[in-house]
């Protein structure tokens, strides 16, 4: 009996010794692994693949004693079979064909995760929730995750609780969804456009680079991107339905567009830049050339500005040749001299390394068009220069100008508004009809010139403009006798003030238009006189009231009232064989009446609230 209980006793201790069983850690990988494929209930699809996770190692039992000290742990015996996790759900990979490819794998991303290494209660694509906790949610805070809402076709995974399953489970599947917005993103050729990619910052090192990449009229980050400016104007040729040009589009050529350079970002010249039809441009930039090599230089060269043939009308067969106009030739010292032939070809020339001739340092385009926006003729002056080594980088003007057909051209001071140091554009008006403008534009509005002797007499006629911004005062000295009459001396001295046609009209704008009476002032004649039987006026002031006009960033002046004064002051009896001298003033005033810039807010919003005829009972 006692070896009998000697063996129980052994055996007893074995059992004590041995390491908790597989099987217990087989089930409780199995309870936290990926939920299983749901029995599908009454009337319901097939079920969703569930999203697998990854399973946590338990902790060891605190009570199960190891291994004791000389004794050998007894062979494990081999865990049972558990169905393997489903794989992973792949990456979404890069759509075939013109739609643009997700920058979000949507199985990744949860909105609703907000703590750290924690699980958020409810939020059904929490990684850090494990399936005994999807088992207590009771619902999915975010049921469905997307990425842009813009695509017309993207990839949305979609969370639910199955509350069939016991204990419930996790539901996870991914499925593409239709955008039903007839404005949607189909396809897209500038991939970083769907997400945020942090600006590289210029550096010494980097700088270089930038500016290469930037420097054109438009740019890109990677080279596949399709933006460049030769494609756009194809690209609007193939979209233009109408057989005309219109305001701002790109003058269209055989081969691209009509080049005009410019600097874009910086003083140097891109030749990227287009000519927009019936923009008015006149720019400056810089160039770096190499001397040695000028003769290569296609910028330099007058080739590069006329072999070109300009559309008549987009999307058309028709050509028109730009011809030369003119040609000045530039010296060294800066002298020029106009060709009397116009119809050579001089192209740069290097001269030992050190001089090169017949550069390029001024084009002048003259686009002539009709009304119905078509293209009839194209003219391009140039400037011709010689240069050398000291003069680098060289500077270059370009200027484009466009006439109407069977119209002359008249000067602007200013687009829209007056540019300070322009002449005032004035005009008549007869009765039913524009205003009519003198073709001398700084003789429109003028006012009487000071000279030297300050005789009013001898100054009669001499005038000068009056320009904008500008206050002017003159003046001049009339020597009067007994014998002169007193009208006679008024009517002399008022055309010496006046002038001989003194206009009846100011433009608001620099380029107002004549036929467009409602942008013209109206000069208002005030008299200011004194009770007298001899009256002769001595001054005549010109106020001229501005606005600033239009946004505060770009501000345009517009002439809003235009005043004429006349004074005059009564004449005293001279006596007979002595002289008087009386002093004749003129002047011009310019008065900013702006209002200064007050920030504007919208109105807040009103609040119609409506309580319930019993919301205070029963209080009330």
């Amino acid at each position: 009996m006692a070896a009998v209980a000697l063996r129980l006793g052994i055996l007893l201790l074995l059992l004590l010794l041995l390491p908790p069983l597989p099987a217990v850690r087989g089930v409780s990988g199995q309870s936290r692994s990926a939920s299983a494929t749901p029995q599908p209930s009454a009337g319901s699809g097939p079920p969703a693949p569930s999203v697998p996770e990854t399973p946590r190692r338990p902790a060891a039992s605190p009570t199960a004693p190891g291994p004791g000290v000389g004794s050998s742990p007894a062979p494990e015996s081999p865990p049972p079979e558990t169905p393997a996790p489903p794989a992973a759900s792949p990456a979404p990979a890069a759509r075939a064909g013109p739609g643009p490819a997700p920058v979000t794998d949507v199985a990744t991303l949860c909105v609703c995760d907000l703590s750290v290494a924690q699980c958020d209660v409810n939020c059904c694509c929490d990684p850090d929730c494990s399936a005994a906790d999807f088992s207590l949610f009771t619902t999915c805070s975010v049921h469905i995750v997307t990425g842009d809402s813009q695509l017309c076709t993207q990839e949305a995974a979609i969370y639910s609780i199955s509350v069939t399953a016991h204990p419930p489970e996790r539901i996870f599947k991914l499925v593409d969804q239709n955008n039903p917005s007839i404005f949607c993103i189909h396809a897209t050729n500038y991939k970083q456009a769907l997400s945020f990619i942090p600006p590289e910052m210029p550096t010494s090192q980097n700088f270089d680079s930038l500016l290469k990449q930037f420097e054109g009229v438009t740019f890109s980050a990677e080279s596949d991107v399709l933006l460049n400016t030769e494609l756009d104007a194809q690209n609007f040729s193939d979209t233009n339905e109408t057989a005309r040009y219109e305001y701002g589009v790109p003058i269209q050529t055989a081969d691209a567009f009509l080049r005009l350079p410019a600097p874009l970002v910086s003083s140097q010249c891109s030749d990227a830049n287009p000519a927009g039809f019936l923009v008015n441009q006149a720019v400056k930039c810089s160039r770096m050339i190499n001397v040695g090599n000028c003769n290569t230089t296609q910028a330099l060269s007058m080739l590069f500005y006329t072999n070109s043939s300009i559309l008549a009308v987009p999307k058309s067969s028709q050509l028109v040749n730009v011809t030369l106009q003119t040609i000045t030739v530039q010296s060294l010292s800066g002298t020029r001299t106009l060709l009397n032939s116009s119809d050579v070809l001089l192209l740069p020339k290097n001269l030992d390394n050190q001089v090169c001739i017949n550069v390029v340092l001024g084009v002048s385009y003259s686009i002539t068009y009709t009304d119905a926006g078509e293209i009839t003729d194209a003219a391009v002056s140039f400037v011709l220069g010689t240069i050398n080594t000291k003069m680098l980088p060289i500077q270059q003007s370009f200027e484009i100008t466009f006439t109407q057909l069977n119209t002359k051209p008249v000067p602007l001071s200013g687009n829209p508004g007056y540019g300070i140091g322009l002449p005032l554009r004035a005009g008549f008006r007869p009765t039913g009809s524009g205003i009519i403008q003198s073709t001398n534009t700084h003789g429109q509005l003028t006012v009487l010139q000071s000279s030297s002797n300050q005789d009013c007499l001898a100054v009669e006629g001499v005038r000068t403009p009056v320009l904008f911004g500008y206050n002017i005062i003159s003046g001049c000295k009339l020597r009067i006798t007994a014998s002169t009459e007193c009208q006679l001396l008024a009517n002399i001295i008022l055309n010496v003030l006046k002038g001989q046609n003194f206009p009846e009209y100011v433009a608001s704008f620099g380029n107002s238009q004549a036929q467009d009476v409602l942008d013209w002032v109206p000069i208002t004649h005030i008299q200011s006189s004194e009770q007298g039987l001899c009256q002769i006026p001595v001054s005549f002031e010109i106020e001229v009231k501005w606005t600033k006009y239009g946004s505060l960033m770009n501000p345009q002046a517009k002439i809003v009232n235009v005043s004429a004064t006349v004074i005059t002051t009564i004449l005293a009896q001279t006596h007979f064989g002595s002289e008087r001298t009386i002093q004749i003033a003129s002047s011009v005033t310019f008065v900013d009446v702006s209002t200064p810039a007050e920030p504007g807010y919208k109105a807040p919003p009103t609040i119609d609230a409506k309580l319930p005829f019993d919301f205070f009972f029963p209080f009330v």
